[in-house]
């Protein structure tokens, strides 16, 4: 997993409540097991009409919102199932950071398990960071100062400091696993010699 630092980008402002995780990305896309290839379609039924062509006035088809890495939404946001395919497409479109009023538990977690940090700040100042997606101008993340910057203004955020350590470290769950290596060896070689019928063929 990528480590997660610093990030600046213009924020793509898609101000819909309770977007959920199909609409994220649609059941249809969902056979793969593979984390690239879904972010064309992420929010394909808000992206594309009937024909597969893509709608002009949905804010990721225009640039310079279609390199965005920063997507603000509506409250809500990542409700319905528990996909993990979500984080993905939304990785693999290029957002690495989602801020929000409030998440849906599960795509939370989910988001720190893939590189991507979810932010959850007051209205107030969703509205505020809105206003620098419709002047085009970049806003900067810093997860190491949990802070967010733009134009004079700085403005804090809270995160749980493992999920922290996770994303600045790159450490997804097999990472974290690997980590205790040396433990879970010994715990193997110590279970054999006294439970040797366990691993008998």
């Amino acid at each position: 997993m990528k480590k997660f630092t610093t990030l600046k980008s213009i924020p793509a402002y898609l101000p819909i409540v309770n977007i959920d995780t199909d609409m994220i990305i649609p059941k249809q896309f969902l056979k793969t097991i593979k984390r690239t290839g879904l972010g064309k379609n992420l929010f394909f039924e808000m992206r594309y009409d009937e024909k597969e062509n893509p709608i002009n006035d949905f804010i990721l088809n225009n640039d310079p919102f279609n390199k965005s890495k920063i997507l603000v939404a509506g409250k809500n946001f990542g409700c319905g199932s528990s996909r993990e395919h979500a984080p993905w497409a939304l990785l693999d479109f290029g957002i690495t950071c989602v801020i929000s009023s409030s998440f849906a538990d599960i795509f939370y977690n989910n988001c720190f398990k893939n590189g991507i940090l979810p932010i959850t700040l007051k209205e107030e100042e969703i509205k505020e960071i809105s206003e620098y997606s419709n002047r085009k101008e970049e806003i900067l993340v810093s997860l190491p100062d949990q802070t967010i910057t733009f134009g004079n203004k700085k403005i804090n955020f809270e995160i749980d400091g493992f999920k922290k350590k996770c994303l600045l470290e790159g450490l997804d769950d097999i990472a974290l696993s690997l980590e205790k290596l040396e433990n879970i060896v010994s715990f193997e070689k110590n279970i054999k010699s006294k439970k040797p019928w366990i691993f008998n063929d």
